[in-house]
């Protein structure tokens, strides 16, 4: 005899349009709680696709169904279940979809089942040569020019969450594999680019996830540090402007600079307050700085100076840690490596 869960799954396939939103609202109060998770998901080879399948319904049907999966991801192994029944690919064909009304919630779902190897991998299309990266390349457009939209629309509100915003972290559960670091620094496909382009927005979100995914990047400095310089023109500022402190910089400093930072760095600018981001991007320039072309480049753009103002005005401890990290690694490794025209006083 079924169960009253079980009945109340079998009626999320129910015919009439009030009964399957009574039930899918039913179940998505049901994982909104750490104990209410453990119900439906004894039952997961059929609750699962039978959420899925009303994603394509209409708003008020699909919008609490992606929100129980968006739930119901949070636990591992039901994600690994998601992942391994295409949920990926319905959830990426469903936000595409003209007129997606769940955009914000499918984002967040990918969100979640990017967090495992297998739904990383299911995202880059790995072993589809002809599909590989068109997701990811996708994500990155959309992101991109959600930015540009926003930034239009002057009456668009901090409280209007753009859906796009949490694609960064994305970005970020993607470039923990090597794999996915390897796609966005191709520099045929130019996503790395794209996304650090996005360092200037004004979420923090998206500061937050495009610097978390410039660090871990950086982590392929070894193998790929040409295309991380190919790009130098924006991962300098978004590396160095963050950790640069506060003070206008005089024309000593600047003359040896590029003008991407150089005119940057001698006007008044907003600090960059969240320590998270100071950081990320330290641990980047470390990466970077373990090779010896790295800190060549480091040199060339009058990055020790740069660092050494910003270590001065730094309070944080972890922060001041991650800039002396560096400190180490310059005046150990590369004291010979500094250019006769440039100097850290």
């Amino acid at each position: 005899m079924a169960t009253e869960l079980e009945e109340l799954i079998g009626f999320l396939s129910a015919p009439s349009p009030p009964v399957k939103k009574a039930a899918v609202d039913i179940v998505r109060d049901s994982t909104g709680s750490e104990d209410g998770l453990h119900s439906p998901s004894n039952h997961a080879n059929t609750v699962l696709p039978s959420l899925s399948r009303l994603l394509s319904d209409d708003k008020e049907v699909s919008e609490p169904a992606a929100e129980a999966l968006v739930n119901l991801a949070q636990n591992a192994g039901l994600a690994a279940k998601m992942v391994e029944m295409g949920l990926i690919k319905i959830a990426m064909d469903m936000l595409y979809k003209p007129g997606s009304s769940i955009t914000r919630l499918l984002v967040m779902l990918l969100v979640n089942l990017t967090q495992l190897d297998d739904g990383i991998s299911s995202l880059l299309q790995i072993g589809d040569d002809k599909m590989q990266g068109l997701y990811v390349m996708k994500l990155v457009r959309s992101f991109c020019r959600s930015s540009e939209t926003s930034a239009s629309h002057s009456f668009i509100t901090p409280l209007q969450d753009d859906p796009f915003d949490h694609v960064g972290s994305i970005l970020v559960n993607i470039s923990k594999k090597e794999e996915g670091r390897k796609m966005l620094l191709d520099p045929k496909r130019g996503l790395l680019k794209q996304i650090i382009r996005q360092f200037d927005s004004s979420s923090l979100l998206r500061k937050k996830r495009v610097s978390g995914t410039i660090r871990n990047c950086c982590f392929e400095a070894e193998n790929q540090l040409q295309n991380l310089l190919l790009i130098s023109e924006f991962l300098w500022p978004a590396l160095l402007l963050p950790v640069a402190g506060n003070k206008i910089y005089g024309e000593q400093d600047t003359s040896k600079m590029p003008l991407e930072l150089g005119s940057a760095l001698s006007i008044d600018r907003e600090p960059v307050k969240d320590p998270e981001i100071r950081v990320q991007a330290l641990e980047a320039i470390y990466l970077i700085a373990l090779q010896e072309a790295g800190r060549r480049a480091l040199w060339s753009v009058n990055g020790p100076r740069i660092l050494q103002v910003g270590y001065e005005d730094e309070e944080d401890p972890k922060v001041m840690e991650a800039y002396e990290q560096i400190g180490s690694l310059l005046v150990h490794g590369s004291e010979s490596e500094e250019p006769s025209t440039t100097t850290s006083k």
